[in-house]
């Protein structure tokens, strides 16, 4: 059979009509969709947490349990899709309960790894260690001092930890942003944390670190980005504001503070902030400053709450089309069923712990909870001060105080227990002081005491130092700051302005700690034991504890 020759030129005309009898491909959509999922101020929260620290406020106005990683992995699945990336705004880990912060965090990095966290800023707590510490955990390696885990060496954390604005000399200690492609189109994300990080974490911890302005480092990152081609932009903050009580997880009641500032004054072509440190819930719209409205949420803290962020970006400017940013915050209640890949991993580190988690340090007769009378004195407080005196009375002490923002959590009264009713686990001890904090004594004149009451007013807020049972003093918020305090008595006695005093106190505060600087003016410091020894010790002497009446602060 003699089949014709076909030639280059017909070949070629032949694919050529081919190719036009094909049906035309079909042009990418011009917009992509993104959903964020979002967390902040975890704690190492593995298990549901007890208490008021694990109730929310719902979409309805009611009072509801949530939190814990077996919950928020379940939540997470229900709420992802295809276009879904998930993120953080700091302190994941950091004052922890003792599942986690007996292997250094290890743990919780690890389950916020398996849920798929991709970025997250660095919070003042991941600092609680010191920076060292926090890059090894970004790193991985074993402790340097109590070595590898029971799960083995450490390969480190999943996700990238963000700091934009902490450099040692001029180099970040860690990435400032990193970009993550979703659907053919890049999103940068940058991480700042509060600039006022030095004032509440340990000194030695961050020894040569700088902590620059949140937003002028935002926007340093931001005009990296750019130049990168990239336009689509979140900042995740470790810095938020405060709201009322009781507020729903999707109102946006916020007293305007250093949050709204951020998030307001941030680079103009970040579109979403997201923001935490303050534990508290809300999403917003603020406006940028082109006057263009950008979104701003918070999603409470604990495991809580998960930020749910969703928007287009445009395929060929790679921008935000900020019409479609939509946001809400859900609580991640325990109606549904948990996680059981998430349920087995918290159970093996919960079996690990068990033996030193579950052992007896005493007895109490009802809760020692936080709730502040209305001049800001709360049971547990009062009792810690207490103990933190009794635990350096050897080395003269004579009162105590401490800081409420290292009281973490309540002691609840149990019905029954190993011991029997009121049992105080080791465990639920090291909940309420995770820190190691070590308790001193610093000799204060009488004028310094005072100086260092009136420091409990500051342009961050109140924070009312927790006196031991034989201090008193009266405090008048109607008056200015730095004379809002009176009245001071030591045993009775008034305090003589030119009088010395040795007062107790953990390393944080004297350190400074909180706005705290005039302790660091204090004569002849020496150091005693760890603040949790101290509770667990005081325990041991005194149970059953009973809630101290509240009457060592008086006024208004």
């Amino acid at each position: 059979m003699i089949r014709p020759r076909i030639t280059l030129a017909c070949a070629a005309a032949l694919a050529i009509a081919g190719l036009a009898a094909q049906p035309a491909a079909a042009k990418p959509a011009p917009t992509v969709d993104v959903r964020l999922l979002a967390l902040n101020d975890f704690h190492g929260n593995l298990e549901p947490p007890t208490g008021n620290s694990g109730n929310a406020v719902d979409e309805n106005g009611n009072t509801v349990p949530a939190g814990g990683a077996a919950y928020i992995a379940a939540h997470l699945k229900r709420l992802a899709n295809k276009h879904t990336l998930t993120v953080a705004q700091g302190d994941l880990i950091g004052a922890s309960p003792l599942i986690s912060a007996a292997y250094h965090d290890e743990p919780s990095v690890e389950f916020l790894g398996n849920i798929g966290v991709t970025a997250s800023a660095v919070g003042n707590h991941e600092f609680d260690e010191g920076y060292k510490e926090l890059q090894r955990i970004q790193n991985g390696g074993c402790h340097p001092v109590d070595g590898c885990s029971p799960a083995g060496r450490w390969r480190g954390a999943k996700f990238d930890y963000l700091a934009a604005n902490v450099t040692k000399g001029s180099r970040p200690i860690l990435k400032p942003w990193t970009i993550r492609w979703i659907n053919g189109v890049p999103v940068g994300f940058i991480g700042v944390v509060t600039k006022t990080t030095p004032s509440i974490v340990t000194a030695d911890g961050i020894k040569g670190l700088t902590f620059d302005d949140e937003v002028a480092s935002a926007n340093r990152s931001a005009a990296q980005l750019k130049r990168l081609g990239v336009h689509a932009m979140v900042l995740l903050v470790h810095e938020g504001d405060q709201t009322p009580l009781g507020q729903r997880p999707d109102a946006c009641g916020v007293v305007p503070g250093a949050g709204t500032r951020i998030a307001k004054e941030a680079d103009a072509d970040i579109d979403v902030v997201l923001a935490g440190h303050t534990h508290q819930q809300y999403l917003c719209s603020v406006t940028d400053p082109k006057g263009q409205p950008r979104l701003y949420s918070s999603g409470s803290s604990f495991g809580r709450v998960i930020s749910q962020v969703d928007f287009k970006v445009n395929r060929w400017t790679r921008d935000v089309d900020r019409s479609t940013l939509k946001g809400d915050n859900h609580v991640v209640t325990r109606d549904i069923a948990p996680d059981p890949a998430t349920q087995t991993f918290v159970q093996t580190w919960k079996d690990r712990v068990a033996p030193v988690a579950n052992k007896p340090i005493g007895k109490i007769t009802a809760d020692l909870d936080r709730k502040p009378s209305a001049a800001g004195e709360t049971p547990l407080g009062d009792v810690i001060a207490d103990a933190q005196l009794a635990a350096v009375k050897d080395k003269g002490a004579q009162i105590a105080v401490t800081n409420p923002g290292g009281v973490r959590t309540e002691l609840v009264y149990k019905a029954s227990g190993a011991e029997g009713d009121g049992v105080v686990t080791y465990g639920e001890a090291f909940a309420v002081q995770p820190f190691s904090n070590i308790v001193g004594v610093t000799t204060l004149t009488g004028a310094q005491l005072d100086q260092t009451l009136e420091q409990q007013w500051t342009p961050a807020g109140e924070k009312i130092l927790q006196p031991s049972a034989n201090l008193h003093f009266t405090i008048d918020r109607t008056r200015p700051v730095g004379d809002r305090v009176s009245d001071i008595t030591i045993d009775g006695k008034p305090v003589d302005p030119a009088a010395t005093y040795k007062v107790a106190a953990n390393n944080f505060l004297l350190g400074g700690g909180d706005g705290f600087t005039t302790f660091t003016e204090g004569k002849d410091a020496v150091l005693g034991p760890i603040d949790l020894d101290s509770l667990i010790a005081y325990f041991g002497g005194n149970s059953p504890i009973a809630p101290p009446t509240l009457d060592r602060i008086t006024g208004k």
